[in-house]
């Protein structure tokens, strides 16, 4: 696979997931309704805050990038399932970009964690050989 298109893709979720964090962790007027909304306000808010956090830089290491991807799949289908079944496609009129930018975020994590499957055989493999020697 192309280095540099998964390097794009890794670089847009992390970006994607980076810019909500000022808004989450300042308790934005935005967030805390969506929060509140979904009963899990502050700690759901500061917490999906915190894991999206780690996932962006965990992203970037090769031991870690595809419990990375595999975090913010789950992340990203919790948060699309809310809007689908709980907040509404569009937020406080925001023309549906969250949903938006969470379906984005979705495909190209998921398509990374398929990508990055191969790095547990070789964690595997290395964990195998060392036990056998």
């Amino acid at each position: 696979m192309n280095k540099y298109f998964i390097l794009v893709l890794k670089v847009i979720v992390a970006i994607i997931l980076l810019q909500t964090l000022f808004f989450k962790f300042s308790g934005s007027v935005e967030s805390v309704y969506i929060f509140e909304k979904l009963g899990m306000e502050p700690i759901g808010r500061i917490g999906s805050g915190i894991v999206e956090l780690i996932a962006s830089i965990l992203l970037f290491i090769n031991k870690t990038r595809f419990y990375a991807a595999l975090t913010v799949v789950g992340t990203m289908f919790g948060a699309i399932i809310s809007h689908i079944f709980i907040l509404g496609i569009e937020v406080m009129n925001d023309g549906g970009t969250l949903f938006i930018l969470a379906l984005i975020t979705l495909v190209f994590s998921s398509i990374l964690a398929i990508i990055f499957v191969s790095d547990l055989k070789k964690l595997n493999n290395k964990a195998i050989n060392s036990l056998l020697n």
